[in-house]
């Protein structure tokens, strides 16, 4: 039995991208093979809740590090997978050192943050220390060689729970006016959400819908009122079985956001059979461009192309289907057997570096 401790959440209701990824995974793992314990702050999974050999630690107001910790030293893990950047993190990979613990550090490196540049030391011990470092696209793994100086030791990307993420039944809309433009994501400078707005204000006939909170939220609804948008809805945060619907009802999915990995928002959209409009300077996979929608290198493009796909449903339509196939590579059941894998290997190459330090003696 592989012992597997990862920093994410089994809430039932936690909506965060990392989150949903680990509980996917977890949820697949062979459980005669692997006993993996999470952490939860509220009502969890059932399907997680109701897995063989799973663990869940409350996290609660006050002292989780210090009593997550000292499980963790009680319990040591084979695998710390998915570290994050919080002093959970830093203080096992500290005692890891200091201790000589025995467990593989699996890293998951999904964030965008590197096209903006070097991180500070503290910022990246996850990644420079880890055993393995798995990007979640192709682009992400050339930049933690460029950036970084680091070789990633494989890809494997987020899936699609399909369980929310499916196409409708009927045709989507045929006249202009029909329309519905959605975005999803957290409202933050990155996301770049101020585009949709603006975008609504130039098509005052179509509809566009934006799912989501953050801290630009009351910025944006400004800006909408002074443009006078009456065409935008804002819909709030969102449960993966409303975010599901809310596509399904949509015939658009534009992401103008620049600072990505492999966002699992586009895999749920191509699922839903919606095209998509997003930007090309972190390549997402989860796009074909000019055949499951367009990726695009300036604004100028971006504005372009969702005026083509406004006044053109066939494009829409045959950009819609083509989506729900390409989506059919990003199966959840066949990506967890790669971190089956994964696990297996990091940890057999970890087993054999510390029973070389100590002299072959076999731990």
């Amino acid at each position: 039995m592989i012992t597997v401790f990862t920093p994410s959440f089994a809430d039932e209701g936690d909506t965060n991208a990392q989150n949903l990824s680990v509980k996917e995974i977890v949820a697949r793992l062979d459980s005669t093979r692997f006993a993996v314990t999470m952490l939860c702050e509220g009502e969890a999974d059932p399907r997680i809740a109701a897995r063989p050999n799973t663990r869940l630690l409350r996290w609660r107001r006050h002292g989780n590090t210090v009593r997550v910790m000292l499980h963790l030293l009680s319990n040591v893990p084979d695998i710390y997978f998915f570290p994050r950047e919080g002093p959970l993190d830093a203080a096992f990979l500290t005692a890891r050192r200091r201790l000589f613990l025995k467990s593989a550090v699996v890293s998951y490196v999904v964030s965008g943050g590197l096209y903006l540049g070097a991180y500070p030391p503290a910022r990246v011990r996850h990644i420079r220390e880890a055993d393995a470092v798995i990007a979640n696209n192709s682009y992400l793994a050339e930049l933690l060689q460029e950036r970084m100086g680091i070789e990633a030791s494989g890809i494997v990307h987020d899936g699609i729970d399909r369980r929310y993420s499916f196409p409708p039944e009927h045709r989507r809309a045929t006249s202009r006016e029909d329309v519905l433009v959605l975005c999803a994501g957290s409202l933050r400078p990155y996301k770049r959400v101020s585009l949709v707005v603006q975008h609504a204000a130039r098509w005052p006939a179509v509809r566009f819908r934006i799912a989501g909170v953050g801290e630009e939220e009351q910025l944006l609804r400004d800006l909408a009122a002074e443009l006078g948008c009456r065409n935008i809805e804002f819909l709030g945060h969102l449960t993966q079985s409303q975010l599901g619907d809310q596509m399904r009802k949509a015939d658009i999915f534009f992401f103008p956001s620049v600072v990505e990995g492999h966002p699992q928002v586009l895999l749920q959209a191509a699922a839903s059979g919606l095209p998509i409009i997003a930007m090309r300077i972190y390549r997402p996979d989860g796009v074909v461009d000019g055949k499951t929608g367009f990726l695009a290198s300036t604004d100028n493009e971006l504005s372009l192309r969702l005026g083509e796909l406004i006044q053109q449903p066939e494009t829409r339509w045959a950009m819609g289907d083509a989506a729900v196939i390409h989506a059919q590579r990003f199966d959840w059941d066949r990506i967890t057997r790669q971190w089956q894998e994964t696990f297996e290997q990091v940890l057999a190459k970890r087993r054999s570096l510390m029973n070389d330090a100590i002299g072959g003696t076999p731990l």
